[in-house]
């Protein structure tokens, strides 16, 4: 039998993890969200998974596909916690939550109260049978569950003060525009260039503008607007890959296919003269390097590659990098400077190596001379014309253009 005062008892502990880390981060953890969270029961949306693990730090896959994939999951609350800030939801406004689990719902549910109301969706059945049982077990009642494809509108005319998406997703769906009421927030987990970040952006016109952004993960979309992203394995064996994305081109996808075996050559190396503390994020790094360094990718690479020295990264799940014909370089595990900080460190291999080491260590050198700055995300229609899009990267898509650049008012 269930002991509740257990779940509450870690339930509160979780909470005040998601404080600290975002305190840490010089972020704050307002108190309306830590309410939701904790008096959402979050064990009653995760099956049969152990309390501690209900509510530890990572997500809880909830249905998987007959190839064993993750369909989808209650994410990690940390990340819901992270969105809810962005969305900085207030009582009796309306929001539509796309990719259901039910417990992100709920959360959603309690900062909107019975003023408000929480439509979310998913193409899944057996995701929203399943949403729909939780909720109904929970207490939300009111949360409506709706199966379908959210790359379409609902029902022509019905607009949300919030749109909260919940999946990975390779581009902004002109329904999502037309849900957004006047004033509305649209957060969007957007795969750009084979980075996903959490971006919130808001109406500026006839254009969406970010107004926030942090690096995020979530199961991909499906249905009408899904897109298949392109990964190229480094060696034999599926440990290390290059990650590509959705917005690859045939053209980049050729230059990466003869790397086979470039790990095996000599590593090289080179310092960046750039260091950061525990506590400071240089996410916007990562986007400054996308949109300077010709040849970018990602690496990724499994546990193993990584305690074997086959690849020295920090992060498995995708590190910068750039290949320029035969030689591939990207930043890797920093080094320990004398003052407790740490450098960024760039390794490289290939006929190269030395001078693609150095290239990448001097472009992140250039964005912390630049002050470090953050990304600002432009989304336009797709239809709007060259001369109608502010200046910086631009990057088409199927069905918007984007634009980004790094405004010196927004560096951190």
């Amino acid at each position: 039998m269930l002991n509740t005062t257990t779940a509450q008892e870690l339930r509160e502990a979780m909470v005040d993890r998601i404080a600290a880390n975002r305190q840490a981060l010089g972020l704050r953890l307002p108190e309306e969200v830590a309410h939701a969270l904790r008096t959402v029961p979050r064990h009653l949306f995760t099956g049969d998974v152990p309390l501690e693990e209900t509510y530890g730090d990572g997500a809880i896959v909830t249905v998987r596909g007959e190839d064993g994939l993750n369909l989808s999951s209650v994410s990690a609350a940390w990340l819901q916690a992270a969105m809810l800030c962005q969305a900085a939801l207030r009582p009796g406004e309306h929001i539509l939550e796309i990719g259901s689990g039910g417990y992100n719902a709920a959360l959603i549910a309690e900062l909107v109260g019975p003023r408000g109301s929480v439509t979310t969706v998913d193409i899944d059945p057996a995701v929203t049978q399943r949403a729909r049982t939780c909720l109904d077990k929970a207490g939300y009642t009111d949360v409506e569950v709706v199966c379908a494809d959210a790359e379409f509108e609902l029902e022509p005319g019905r607009t949300f003060d919030a749109i909260i998406v919940t999946v990975g997703v390779p581009d902004i769906s002109p329904a999502w525009w037309s849900q957004l009421a006047a004033g509305g927030r649209l957060i969007v987990p957007l795969r750009t260039l084979g980075l996903t970040r959490s971006w919130l952006l808001g109406r500026d016109g006839g254009t969406l503008v970010s107004g926030d952004h942090f690096p995020c993960g979530f199961v991909p979309l499906r249905g009408a607007g899904a897109r298949q992203g392109l990964s190229i394995p480094l060696r034999d064996d599926p440990s290390v890959s290059l990650w590509l994305g959705e917005d690859a081109s045939a053209g980049q996808a050729d230059k990466v296919r003869d790397l086979t075996g470039v790990l095996d050559l000599p590593r090289a190396s080179a310092r960046s003269g750039v260091t950061f503390s525990s506590g400071e994020s240089a996410s916007g790094q990562d986007m400054w390097l996308a949109t300077t360094v010709p040849g970018f990718c990602q690496v990724i690479a499994d546990q193993e590659a990584i305690d074997t020295d086959i690849v020295r990264l920090t992060w498995r799940w995708g590190s910068p990098a750039r290949v320029d014909a035969a030689t591939l370089a990207y930043r890797g595990t920093p080094r320990l400077a004398a003052d407790g900080r740490h450098e960024f460190v760039t390794y490289a291999h290939g006929p190269d190596a030395e001078a693609a080491a150095a290239f990448l260590a001097e472009q992140i050198g250039a964005w912390d001379r630049a002050g470090r700055p953050k990304p600002r995300l432009r989304v336009y229609p797709a239809a709007t014309p060259d001369g109608e899009l502010a200046e910086g990267f631009r990057l088409d898509k199927w069905r918007s253009r984007l634009v980004i650049d790094f405004p010196a008012d927004i560096a951190g």
